[in-house]
């Protein structure tokens, strides 16, 4: 658990840092083009070559089925599996969760190995330096993912704790940089945005309903069993056939 900790504590030192110190470069080289700034950006949106538009494009797309599908996709997956009680359901869950957590790395780390190949990486704008940010992020989810420590543990409710911080984290950070990254695109490129912006709010706005809905189904599934009638106290001969099927359904 130290080790932990270490990592979570360098990990936001590490984002702190790559947040604020590009602030300063930033801050120098706007006093520096004060002047050319206008011409500069209209000349790079005329420069931009065929290739260079495709893979701006195609990091896009990565990037959005990594944190703007795959990650809230997970957390929605590993929020039912709290409500199950069958075994093999729970564990087919838990794999489904897992599976599409570890594709969000892949996809991930192909975005930024991209971003670092094909582009100019200045950290001049808060969605390379909130990317940069996110990766970390990530690659120490996982890392947590795979150190899990058993149920019953006394480690298994800070780690669960942890877990939770970063993965909401992560999704939260993940839509905003996709918002961003969106303005970017329309900065660089003049090109609209609007019907992009839309879709990926529509599909936000329905996975957050679909996340808080899950709490009150069973809520609502209630409100059609009257209340008048109460239920009457099983007897000793139906106890027993009770505690077989009880323990059936753990077998399922």
């Amino acid at each position: 658990m130290p080790v932990l900790r270490k990592l979570v504590s360098f990990t936001i030192y590490a984002t702190i840092v790559i947040l604020e110190l590009p602030l300063v470069n930033s801050f120098h080289e706007h006093v520096k083009t004060t002047g050319t700034h206008d011409t500069s950006s209209k000349n790079n949106i005329h420069k931009l070559k065929p290739d260079l538009l495709f893979e701006i494009t195609l990091h896009g797309f990565i990037l959005w089925a990594s944190l703007g599908f795959l990650t809230p996709v997970g957390v929605l997956i590993i929020r039912m599996s709290n409500k199950e009680q069958c075994g093999r359901r729970l564990k087919f869950l838990f794999y489904v969760h897992a599976i599409s957590q570890i594709l969000a790395l892949l996809l991930a780390t192909a975005g930024a190995v991209m971003s670092i190949k094909n582009f100019n990486n200045s950290f001049n704008n808060h969605h390379q330096r909130l990317g940069v940010a996110l990766y970390g992020i990530i690659w120490l989810q996982a890392l947590i993912g795979i150190f899990r420590p058993q149920r019953g543990s006394k480690r298994r409710s800070q780690w669960f704790f942890t877990h939770w911080i970063l993965g909401t984290a992560m999704c939260l950070l993940g839509v905003i940089n996709i918002y961003t990254g969106l303005q970017v695109y329309h900065e660089k490129t003049l090109r609209s945005v609007m019907l992009w912006t839309i879709s990926f709010t529509s599909e936000i706005s329905l996975m957050a309903f679909f996340y808080l809905f899950q709490d009150k189904w069973i809520y609502i599934q209630k409100q059609g069993v009257s209340l008048d009638t109460e239920p009457k106290k099983p007897t000793d001969k139906e106890i027993l056939p009770r505690e077989k099927q009880e323990s059936e359904a753990e077998t399922c």
